[in-house]
């Protein structure tokens, strides 16, 4: 039986059930009430960080090498983090500086930006920063931060993770979230 063909499958179901996950009151698990309008891509989206290569036993979608890079894009919330693709980065008000309470089922929801962070355009050096989560991954903060993805944004701009449970917000350049839906004209942030 070819194991290609179960991936895609097995990621599905557990991004789903990461999203139900994500959102109760437990500590260690995240907020979401929303759910993949395209399971498959979404399940894509997370199973490419989570690829393993079994001729050498490494995991991740990318090459070893520098850091990522953060920097700022405009977006319909304004200018807010990204990184160097263009992706939107997040945070999660149930974290605390350099501390993250994002596990298991949250993971596969809300990657995290993995690797020591370097300055793009826009992002501030003197707020980069990580730390070593418990698996001994090293997540990539921004003012104390940590810095997450949202598996269903498919591409550059995408705020599909907005906020979602009123819990996980965009970041602007001064690393304070911004707490607008997209589509408001108001503005708002929460400091750190």
């Amino acid at each position: 039986m070819n194991r290609s063909h179960l991936l895609p499958t097995a990621t599905a179901l557990l991004l789903a059930t990461a999203l139900t996950a994500c959102g109760s009151d437990d500590p260690d698990q995240s907020g979401t009430d929303a759910t993949p309008t395209d399971e498959t891509t979404a399940a894509d989206a997370v199973s490419e960080d989570a690829t393993t290569d079994e001729m050498t036993g490494e995991t991740g979608g990318e090459p070893m090498g520098p850091g990522p890079v953060v920097s700022t894009a405009e977006t319909e919330l304004g200018p807010i983090l990204v990184d160097g693709e263009g992706m939107t980065l997040y945070l999660f008000t149930q974290d605390s500086a350099d501390t993250s309470v994002c596990f298991d089922d949250c993971l596969a929801a809300w990657p995290v930006l993995e690797g020591e962070p370097a300055a793009g355009d826009g992002a501030d050096d003197g707020l980069l920063g990580s730390f070593e989560r418990e698996d001994g991954t090293i997540q990539a903060t921004y003012d104390g931060w940590p810095l997450y993805y949202f598996a269903q944004d498919q591409a550059p701009g995408d705020v599909t993770g907005q906020a979602v449970n009123d819990v996980w917000w965009v970041v602007n350049a001064d690393g304070a979230a911004v707490t607008q839906a997209p589509g408001d004209d108001s503005s708002g942030g929460v400091d750190y």
